[in-house]
């Protein structure tokens, strides 16, 4: 076994006590989420979270976004800090070589799986959000008042400024079927969200569904998951399963953070991503990754 179960968690800082076992070999690759994990309140890199991994990056270890986002939304603090050359979006339906902005891997939704998802869901009072080559699109009636959709008013100007609108999302979705990395159902809440969930399950086995947010119902390839991305840079940078680490907060994190030579829960996280984890480090409000980096990981002094 990987982790051992003793302690299996614990908050890092300089007293803190290990919860599993040291990694077998030193770090060479960080993933990182972004939303609620590397990034602020504001959605912004802290300078003490850049300082550190700026560090990290000038000795040689790699650093992978590791996102829900599709390529073109994915944040501009990160994208543009140098040596930062690889992406896994929408929650690994497509991987990214970030300064060409080349797509290295994409696992797509199939023309039936996006048929199932619309019919099973027909009717149900949510809206959707199309991918389509690293583009995000969502019906124009959803951007101009996402809050009425179950949108939180902090993110309101992210979704207004990421989603290019459509007239009709339902109507292009079937027009795009054939071409859709990923799609999104934004609902209202919990109840909506466990209802649309089930179906999907029950209409299609090709499909992968997970959720970052409580509003949100992410639905891809069977193929993605952020594991799988991690899985396709590991073999293409030549690294072992042991020299990875991952960051997270979100029930989408959970497979690549269980994956990964050491997993690091924030501590705003979900129950669920601190119970895959084997350590938890500080709030993604408080520099938690770059806390990480130095007290857990030890890459840093």
């Amino acid at each position: 076994m990987k982790r051992m179960n003793i302690n299996k968690t614990t908050a890092c800082g300089e007293n803190a006590a290990p919860s599993a076992a040291e990694p077998d070999t030193t770090t060479r690759c960080i993933a990182l989420d972004m939303d609620r994990t590397t990034l602020n309140r504001e959605g912004r890199l802290s300078e003490k979270n850049r300082q550190a991994l700026k560090e990290v990056i000038a000795s040689g270890v790699h650093v992978i976004i590791a996102s829900g986002r599709a390529f073109d939304t994915l944040p501009r603090d990160m994208v543009e800090l140098p040596g930062v050359e690889y992406a896994i979006t929408l929650n690994g339906a497509a991987m990214y070589h970030v300064p060409t902005g080349n797509c290295l891997k994409r696992y797509r939704l199939s023309e039936t799986a996006a048929e199932a998802v619309m019919r099973a869901t027909e009717g149900d009072p949510v809206t959707y959000e199309a991918f389509i080559d690293g583009v995000a699109y969502a019906g124009k009636d959803f951007l101009h008042d996402p809050v009425s959709y179950g949108v939180t008013p902090q993110a309101v100007e992210y979704v207004r400024t990421t989603r290019q609108g459509v007239d009709d999302i339902v109507r292009f979705i079937h027009e795009n079927k054939h071409r859709l990395d990923s799609m999104d159902m934004v609902v209202r809440n919990e109840a909506i969200q466990r209802n649309v969930w089930e179906k999907i399950q029950k209409a299609s086995d090709e499909v992968y569904i997970t959720s970052s947010i409580r509003n949100l119902v992410e639905i891809a390839n069977r193929n993605a998951g952020k594991k799988a991305g991690l899985v396709f840079f590991t073999e293409l940078l030549g690294l072992k399963r042991e020299e990875t680490a991952a960051f997270g907060d979100a029930d989408n994190d959970i497979d690549m953070i269980r994956y990964a030579g050491c997993g690091i829960a924030m501590a705003n996280a979900s129950k669920a991503c601190k119970e895959a984890a084997d350590y938890i480090t500080g709030h993604h409000d408080e520099d938690g990754v770059a806390d990480g980096i130095r007290n857990i990981l030890k890459l840093i002094p």
